[in-house]
């Protein structure tokens, strides 16, 4: 099943972001190869593509899990989690409507 993960920043999370950011990459990748990412990218704090120096507000995963347990595992395991990037996560089922 889909499952959306929504997860906020701390405040001034960029520089944090930046080095956490491979490994971070490096795990969506992985959802990526296996066929089970739908979509994945951060939220930025202003009204641009490239916020710059504004940074972002937090990051958007869905992805396929195969329980609402193995999709909250997942993200407590997120490189940006132990970097101090994210303040909190909201980890919920989705139903894939439309494409």
């Amino acid at each position: 099943m889909w499952y959306m993960i929504y997860s906020e920043d701390v405040e001034n999370s960029l520089p944090l972001r930046k080095e956490a950011r491979p490994a971070h990459l490096a795990r969506l990748q992985q959802l990526k190869e296996e066929g089970r990412l739908f979509a994945a990218g951060p939220l930025p704090a202003v009204d641009a593509e490239d916020p710059g120096e504004a940074g972002f507000t937090g990051s958007l995963v869905i992805a396929d899990f195969d329980s609402l347990e193995a999709a909250q595992s997942w993200a407590d395991a997120d490189p940006y989690i132990d970097a101090g990037v994210y303040a909190k996560s909201t980890i919920k089922p989705y139903k894939l409507v439309l494409p």
